[in-house]
C-alpha cells in the first residue's frame, strides 16, 4: 500500500519540479531574447547613424558651402589684426548678431554644424542629441 502512495506521489514531485524548471528556463530564454532584441536596436541605431555622417560627406564633395562659411568666419578673424578700425566694426557686428532671435542664432548654428557635418555640435546650438 506504502508503495502504491510511492508512486504518485513521486509523479506529483517531479512534476512539480519539472514545472520549476521549465519556469527558469522560459525565463532565462526571455531575458536572453530581450538582451538580443536591444542588441539589434543599438546596433541599427550606430549603423544609421554612420550611414548618415557617410552621406553628408559625399554631399559636401562637390560644394562651395564650406569654404564660403570658413571665408565668412575668417572675416572676423582677420579684421581683428587690422587696428581699432577692425576691432571696432567686429565687436558692433557681433553686437548686432546678438541682438537677432534666438530662432535665427541657432539656425546659423546648425547650418555651420550641418556644413561640417558635425551632429554633436549642434547640441551647443540649442539643439539636443
Amino acid at each position: 500500500m506504502i508503495q502504491a502512495l510511492l508512486g504518485p506521489l513521486t509523479e506529483l514531485a517531479g512534476g512539480w519540479l519539472k514545472g520549476k524548471a521549465d519556469a527558469q528556463a522560459a525565463a532565462a530564454n526571455l531575458k536572453l531574447v530581450e538582451a538580443e532584441a536591444k542588441a539589434t536596436i543599438m546596433k541599427s541605431a550606430a549603423t544609421s547613424e554612420a550611414e548618415w555622417e557617410k552621406i553628408m560627406a559625399q554631399g559636401t564633395m562637390n560644394s562651395w558651402k564650406d569654404e564660403y562659411l570658413v571665408l565668412l568666419f575668417s572675416i572676423p578673424l582677420i579684421l581683428c589684426f587690422t587696428g581699432d578700425w577692425g576691432r571696432t566694426t567686429v565687436a558692433e557686428g557681433f553686437a548686432a548678431l546678438e541682438q537677432m532671435p534666438e530662432w535665427y542664432q541657432y539656425t546659423l548654428g546648425v547650418i555651420v554644424a550641418s556644413s561640417f557635418a558635425v551632429r554633436s555640435a549642434t547640441k551647443f546650438f540649442g539643439g539636443k542629441k
